[in-house]
């Protein structure tokens, strides 16, 4: 169990709950609302947790949704949540395509949607940049040039990004791409996110999901 990456043992859980709330609910021959399936995985959540049924790597998560049912009922879209997981990892996990490759390319299609993006400056402290409202991406040089060799991605990169956030992580997963989640605090620039990207897609924790 130990030896799991992240990245399985999450689409483990997700694939999990998603196959024992459909056995579940074939069982009961009824259709279920959608506070009776948050219900319900939120129950199994709690056991999983309890029986350590999956990694250690995903407890938090497991504790954090929990939590989240527990007050927002159906409102916490469990069973949604379990998919987009699902469709994001798995996307990904069939992806072939270099990830060097793959952050060009997804650099060419923002470049064609009026995105500013600057790949050439090194960054070493915090810098503004003006953009009259446009939505930006900038990478250290320094990092973009040494963080990638033979078109793979040999080490994680940072992403400054000013953007609509899904727009971003719709852009990124369609080249193969997972984004760690925003992070305003640790950003270079200012009034942007720092989003990472890690080699082979094997990110720490929870990627930053498509709503």
């Amino acid at each position: 169990m130990n030896s799991q990456t992240y990245n399985q043992a999450v689409l483990e859980l997700a694939l999990a709950g998603l196959a024992d709330l459909t056995a579940s609910a074939q069982t009961k021959k009824a259709q279920r609302t959608s506070a009776q399936e948050s219900h319900f995985l939120c129950n199994w959540m709690v056991e999983s947790l309890k029986e350590k049924r999956f990694s250690k790597l995903v407890a938090d998560d497991l504790t954090a949704w929990i939590r989240l049912a527990r007050s927002q009922g159906a409102g916490a879209e469990l069973k949604r949540l379990l998919e987009r997981i699902v469709h994001q990892y798995q996307t990904v996990e069939t992806s072939e395509q270099a990830l060097g490759t793959a952050l060009n390319a997804m650099i060419e299609t923002l470049k064609q949607a009026d995105w500013l993006v600057f790949t050439d400056t090194e960054i070493s402290a915090k810098l503004k940049l003006d953009g009259d409202g446009q939505s930006s991406l900038v990478i250290d040089a320094k990092e973009f040039n040494q963080h990638i060799k033979d078109n793979q991605l040999i080490k994680p990169i940072n992403l400054y990004v000013r953007a609509d956030e899904q727009t971003l992580t719709r852009i990124a997963l369609s080249h193969g791409l997972l984004l760690s989640q925003g992070n305003k605090k640790t950003s270079l620039i200012k009034h942007h996110k720092t989003y990472q990207i890690f080699p082979n897609n094997q990110q720490p924790a929870l990627c930053q999901l498509l709503a």
